[in-house]
């Protein structure tokens, strides 16, 4: 359902220059950003020379496709009444209906399927939303980790949707997995040539995972030349393809060129951690492992686990002071109040706990979260309701 997915050890890294330095190599080799795309050691024979990809390559229309849109869409019609006549024909289930897997497929493949993740749909929305006139572009949403806290792991999640600039009528955002999105979070408009970097990311690390060492090869270099080198999580994919083969020093390097590209990449920064653990570099694992604690200490969606865990555990004043911070770093976020109120509750302080909720409910973002507050606080002790 995401664009790309990684799972590392350590926590959400957002590291800024100069809180410490990066430890040195652990290897001596000089490995250059063009012999690691080359994948010599890899056994790659035959490596085609490197390229970007073309966005007309996934974005390209079938007749079929061209067909459903003609007959859907009025071409004469505002932008807001050709964008909801798109959306309502291919989410209507008798007009067309969709399928969400962990597939990414091209705009044409997945209109023929029915099938794929949400960059799968984006490509196909902005294929087909370009075709009748639409501005459409594609979005990353950053989503929250998913964090295990005994495991100390972490699922990152990069989301794509699409924004559609209508002008004078506005902008809206058209995103097929809506579990996936919310309006609170960090949101970009990307290139198309990033959305590529996405698309080949996402296929190499399919054919990593087939074990098809040559094809993964083949798409995280397409992925790097498609966003002029740019995109991180691919550097970050090819250390682990040659991790994954033996060549740690390779993998090394290639952990340090995503670094290099993004200093925020906390895949790569603990991918790092791990291999200098692998190798028994402990001063530089720990190294790393310290810059991971610290800054997953700094997130604010860390921070609402940790949260949880003290609520759950009746340490309510433990858990108001993680909800404090993460809701200063995340002001426009209802859960934080909500979960604040819940701990004022047990705490017996229901004058605190009615604030939190009403602020949860300004915040909320739909009409049934809204409702589920506005409930909550009927319900509070002296409001004529049994809690």
């Amino acid at each position: 359902m995401s664009a790309w997915r990684a799972i590392a050890a350590g926590g959400l890294l957002v590291w800024s220059a100069g809180c410490a330095s990066l430890p040195r190599s652990l290897y001596r080799l000089q490995i250059t950003p063009d012999e690691l795309l080359a994948g010599a050691p890899l056994g790659v024979t035959a490596v085609p020379p490197l390229a970007a990809a073309d966005p007309a390559d996934v974005l390209a229309l079938s007749p079929e496709m061209k067909a459903f849109a003609d007959a859907h869409v009025e071409r004469n019609d505002p932008d807001n009444l050709k964008l909801n006549q798109l959306v309502t024909a291919i989410m209507g289930k008798k007009t067309f209906g969709v399928t969400y897997d962990d597939s990414t497929r091209s705009a044409a493949d997945t209109f023929l399927t029915r099938r794929g993740n949400c960059l799968s749909f984006s490509n196909m929305f902005v294929a087909m939303a370009r075709y009748v006139g639409l501005n459409a572009e594609f979005q990353e949403v950053d989503i929250p980790p998913d964090w295990t806290l005994d495991k100390e792991t972490f699922v990152l999640n990069r989301h794509v949707d699409v924004y559609v600039d209508m002008g004078p009528l506005g902008s809206s955002v058209v995103d097929f997995n809506i579990e996936d999105f919310k309006a609170t979070y960090p949101m970009r408009v990307i290139s198309d040539a990033r959305a590529l970097a996405h698309f080949y990311n996402n296929l190499g690390v399919a054919r990593m995972q087939a074990g098809d060492v040559a094809e993964a090869l083949w798409c995280f270099r397409t992925a790097i030349a498609s966003d002029q080198g740019r995109f991180s999580p691919a550097w970050t994919n090819l250390g682990t393809l040659y991790l994954r083969n033996g060549h740690l020093a390779h993998a090394e390097a290639t952990y340090r060129q995503a670094l290099e590209v993004n200093r925020d990449d906390l895949v790569a920064m603990s991918d790092l951690a791990r291999l200098y653990g692998r190798t028994g570099d402990l001063d530089r694992a720990a190294a790393y492992r310290k810059l991971v604690l610290h800054h997953r200490w700094r997130n604010p969606y860390y921070r609402y686990e940790l949260a949880r865990l003290a609520y759950a555990a009746k340490h309510y004043d433990e858990a108001i002071g993680h909800l404090k911070y993460a809701a200063r770093q995340r002001p426009k976020e209802d859960r934080f109040p909500h979960l604040l109120a819940l701990c004022y509750l047990g705490k017996g302080d229901v004058a605190a706990a009615r604030r939190w909720l009403a602020r949860a409910e300004e915040l909320a973002t739909t009409d049934a979260l809204k409702r589920q507050y506005a409930a909550e606080i009927a319900a509070l002790p002296g409001n004529g309701a049994r809690r």
